[in-house]
């Protein structure tokens, strides 16, 4: 069926919309913002919005699960090619700094969120989980890392990755946490899990 100008037009005041709500999120934080706050933003009014999405939870949903999932995909575009676990580290950092000021939004208000909007947040973690746990194991198995459990691992990096992005006015009060401290992060978590550096620390 032929899509009409009116049909056209409604899709892409959709789309202007949750462009302009992930902006705002990003910059004001995701619970803070209201919907007349989306309004103003995107020079729309406040019936507009509501046209679109009946309540504020449904377009906070559909931000989250629009651009989640635009962070899951990327990360899995960069990390689907790393052998070795300095390669993923770097990955999963690449695609968060594309998307860090939202992407640490998600990270300080995730428990806020409505079930829907949390199970992309899940998924986004699921997205990079897969591709270190590969990598973690055959790191454990070759002995190149301590032997912990890869979940173990995992969750010590993103805790630490985390960390660091939910203090970001300490960090990085200019912004762009990633970038002052990724290659940091990457470098010590390395130390942290390589069985050589351990070694060495002992004999020396």
């Amino acid at each position: 069926m032929k899509t009409t100008n009116r049909q056209l037009q409604k899709k892409q005041t959709k789309e202007a919309l949750l462009r302009t709500a992930y902006e705002v999120f990003s910059e004001r934080g995701i619970m803070n913002t209201r919907m007349s706050d989306i309004a103003q933003a995107a020079g729309v009014s406040h019936g507009t919005v509501f046209a679109h999405f009946q309540t504020q939870e449904m377009l906070i949903t559909k931000v989250v699960e629009t651009y989640g999932g635009k962070i899951a995909l990327r990360t899995h575009e960069l990390a689907g090619s790393c052998e070795h676990m300095k390669e993923i580290l770097s990955a999963h950092l690449a695609g968060i700094m594309e998307f860090e000021p939202f992407y640490t939004r998600l990270v300080i208000e995730n428990r806020l969120l409505a079930p829907a909007a949390r199970d992309v947040w899940v998924s986004v973690q699921s997205s990079i989980s897969f591709h270190f746990s590969q990598v973690a194991g055959r790191e454990i198995q070759s002995g190149r890392s301590i032997n912990l459990p890869t979940h173990l691992l995992f969750n010590i990096w993103v805790g630490l990755v985390h960390y660091y992005l939910a203090n970001g006015d300490l960090f990085a009060p200019e912004g762009n946490v990633i970038k002052r401290y990724g290659e940091t992060l990457v470098e010590n978590y390395m130390k942290l899990i390589q069985t050589d550096h351990r070694t060495r620390g002992r004999q020396g």
